[in-house]
């Protein structure tokens, strides 16, 4: 197996050649892990306790070409996580006389949990685009069929009649909720900057008249947030990471569910735009993206819990509480990314038959509406009589395959109905507020 092999996702379609796979990638760790070096360096000589040449020496020498992902990897199980390993070989790269300038007064926590804050501000770039992408797709979805009536579905059965326009507003609701959570989360990750146990004592111990100012100079070089205190075992920055990805994966897989459910060849109310195909049968166009989406969405869950599990961490700095979170987060960073790429090539895709829906509000003869007949007979006849004649008539229709209003319109007691029975059994007359709902779901953005 090549070097390039490794991480290519053969097992995971759902996130293979997405940019949060680029991101988020061996490569993409290790190039982390380097920038929060050489910006350690930086960071100090900006504060005057290293020089300006040092600065210059070690971020020139913390090129990622330079070093050897495998052999690093290899080390990191006896050192118990790569930044041993790698600062070794940094101070080697940036020379005698400005290697002890590598790593100075920093732990390896701090490079690790560091590093871990760039790859996600990195890798969710990539997902916000995507959930932009799909929520502008929903919402022309939504526009376009904001009067499409379909059959209203609780508890799997059909309930009373609702629009797809307003279907597609819900989504989009959920896709802009994840969004904005993303973003926010994104916006606040922080540097770290404590050293052994949290109290910045080592820089001051190398000349710092006020150790307390460097952390905010390492976050700007970062393009980091200063954290209030250093997190080695404050895991806040982490546990809204593991928040807002699990959210976003549900949020996505809500709507692929509803899309599974809807292209089901009985069903056929919405189709993928490029269906995949099978290895067997050739007449299938397979849900693929929204396949890969709902897999996606039961992974997050797990994973997430791994890193709010990691917030219970022991003294000033735990032992496997934080080496559990890397893997979990780099999942949760692919998958979503992998679903949210996904989401949008969907959404932008997905066709829409409201001929099938039509079809469909009518599979009941008329009862789909008998909410509406109940409450507009019940003035006329009474709760009670009008529940009965209801319930007699239902089961005629139900048994015999008549409309519900051909039924209504045979019993004695129609004449005292009073209403007209065409409009009131017809399921397009009774979507409620729908498309106002729609109109007001669309006014967010």
């Amino acid at each position: 197996m090549t070097s390039a092999d490794h991480g290519a996702g053969l097992l995971a379609p759902g996130w293979a050649g997405s940019p949060a796979a680029a991101e988020t990638s061996d490569a993409a760790f290790l190039r982390a892990l380097l920038d929060a070096e050489s910006a350690l360096t930086r960071a100090q000589a900006a504060l005057g306790l290293a020089p300006a040449e040092a600065a210059a020496a070690v971020t020139e020498a913390a090129g990622p070409d330079g070093f050897d992902i495998a052999s690093l990897a290899g080390q990191a199980r006896a050192a118990g996580n790569p930044v041993i390993p790698l600062v070794a070989e940094l101070t080697r790269a940036a020379g005698g006389e400005y290697g002890p300038y590598v790593h100075r007064g920093a732990t390896s926590q701090d490079i690790m949990d560091t590093a871990m804050m760039l790859v996600a501000r990195r890798a969710l770039g990539p997902v916000l685009a995507d959930l932009e992408r799909c929520g502008r797709a929903l919402a022309a979805l939504a526009a376009g069929h904001r009067d499409t009536p379909m059959p209203g579905r609780t508890l799997t059965q059909h309930a009373v009649p609702t629009t797809f326009g307003l279907k597609a507003a819900g989504w989009r609701s959920l896709v802009l909720d994840a969004r904005d959570r993303v973003t926010a989360v994104r916006a606040s990750l922080p540097a770290q900057l404590g050293g052994a146990a949290g109290t910045l004592a080592a820089f001051s111990a190398y000349g710092a008249a006020d150790a307390t100012a460097l952390p905010g100079a390492y976050a700007r070089e970062l393009g980091l947030v200063q954290p209030p205190l250093p997190w080695h075992t404050l895991r806040t920055p982490v546990a809204d990471l593991a928040g807002c990805l699990a959210f976003a994966a549900g949020a996505l897989g809500k709507l692929a569910v509803d899309v599974l459910t809807l292209s089901r060849t009985e069903i056929a109310e919405v189709a993928e735009g490029s269906g995949g195909g099978s290895s067997a049968m050739p007449h299938k166009a397979n849900p693929v993206r929204s396949t890969l989406i709902a897999a996606a969405a039961r992974r997050a869950p797990q994973l997430a819990a791994t890193l709010y599990g990691s917030l219970v961490a022991e003294d000033e700095r735990p032992a496997g509480a934080w080496h559990a979170e890397w893997e979990p987060l780099r999942d949760l960073l692919r998958l979503v990314g992998g679903a949210a790429r996904d989401a949008a090539e969907l959404t932008e895709g997905l066709r829409v038959r409201p001929e099938a829906m039509r079809e469909h509000l009518g599979l009941t003869h008329g009862l789909i509406v008998s909410e509406r007949l109940s409450a507009e007979l019940a003035p006329v006849l009474g709760r009670a009589r009008a529940k009965e004649l209801l319930t007699r008539v239902a089961r005629r229709a139900y048994e015999e395959g008549r409309p519900l209003a051909e039924l209504l319109a045979g019993e004695t007691e129609s004449e005292q109905l009073g209403v007209d029975l065409a409009e009131a059994t017809d399921p397009a007359r009774y979507t409620g507020s729908a498309g106002a709902l729609t109109d007001s779901a669309l006014e967010r953005r």
